[in-house]
């Protein structure tokens, strides 16, 4: 090989590089044509980063791209076979610990993703947010979520929309709301980072758990968001919770009724008859509330199903 000329070694190499190149563009073509089947354990054979780097040498940006569309499929593929097993309410525990199963090649796809592309913003976001959804929506672990986010952290430090989705992370899934005001307070302090950061930091400290803690931090990210995923996601959390507070006026009406009848309400017929309203009374979404049990719900038809816990009220004590 010492003997080979150096224009002959330097062919080699770069025809070795059109070949890889030539294998992943055809991959994506197939990928195009011929829709992968599921995922599953023994179909990524390659869960390391810096190997994967290694292997793809110039190609890591174009792999990246492709992984990542992996992992888009993978993600909406793990929903829709779980779409059965959403509408049922109580599924009973062998369909719940399915959940960590259809999901479970989630993380290590998104780790190579970033892992090829350490800059790769759309994935760590959106990433974070697959990670973080609940069942049926996804595999329901914030952990992953907080540590995706923490790992692009770590490649771009002043990156404050990082710091606020881990503060929305620990907010909106975890409802700790002392780790989230940190977090906000930590984005505030970035360069470039807007006021209504440190803002929300003291608004989730002081108030942290209850609705209207909630709505600062939606109607914050609603009015400052530049991507259109997320200021839908703003606008449906909203209307959540505009629900709650729906569901708790007409909560009490169905109690009143309940008292004085003698009995929970099992439909709204009579009530609406004794109010004299139009109609059912119907969610943000036009979707008419559900009576079951003499409780009020949203109808799992609705776009707003299902609603979010409840937060407890945070403690106020400054963070540790």
């Amino acid at each position: 090989m010492r003997d080979r000329p150096l224009n002959a070694i330097v062919a080699v190499v770069v025809f070795a590089a059109m070949m890889v190149g030539a294998s992943i563009e055809l991959q994506a073509m197939r990928d195009r044509m011929y829709p992968p089947r599921p995922l599953d354990e023994d179909s990524l054979y390659i869960q390391s980063g810096p190997m994967l780097r290694r292997l793809t040498v110039a190609y890591n940006a174009l792999a990246a791209d492709l992984y990542w569309i992996r992992a888009i499929q993978y993600y909406g593929d793990g929903k829709r076979r779980l779409a059965s097993h959403a509408r049922v309410p109580d599924p009973p525990p062998m369909i719940a610990a399915a959940t960590s199963d259809a999901y479970s090649l989630l993380y290590p796809l998104l780790d190579l993703t970033t892992s090829l592309d350490p800059r790769f913003n759309i994935a760590y976001r959106f990433g974070a947010v697959f990670l973080a959804e609940a069942y049926p929506s996804g595999p329901g672990r914030p952990d992953l979520a907080v540590k995706l986010l923490e790992k692009g952290l770590a490649e771009r430090p002043d990156k404050w929309e990082y710091m606020e989705d881990i503060g929305f992370v620990h907010y909106w899934y975890d409802h700790d709301y002392r780790a989230a005001a940190e977090w906000f307070r930590k984005a505030s302090l970035a360069p470039g980072a807007p006021w209504w950061l440190q803002s929300l930091a003291a608004t989730t400290l002081a108030q942290g758990g209850d609705r209207q803690s909630s709505r600062v931090m939606w109607e914050a990210i609603l009015q400052s968001s530049e991507v259109g995923w997320q200021r839908q996601d703003a606008e449906r959390r909203l209307l959540q919770l505009r629900a709650l507070d729906q569901i708790d006026d007409y909560q009490k009406i169905v109690d009143d009724y309940a008292s004085r009848a003698g009995a929970p309400a099992t439909d709204w017929a009579p009530i609406i008859r004794a109010r004299s309203w139009p109609g059912t009374p119907a969610d943000p979404s036009l979707t008419p509330y559900v009576l079951t049990g003499g409780r009020v719900t949203v109808a799992q038809s609705s776009p707003l199903w299902p609603l979010p816990d409840e937060p407890q009220r945070a403690d106020s004590r400054p963070p540790s």
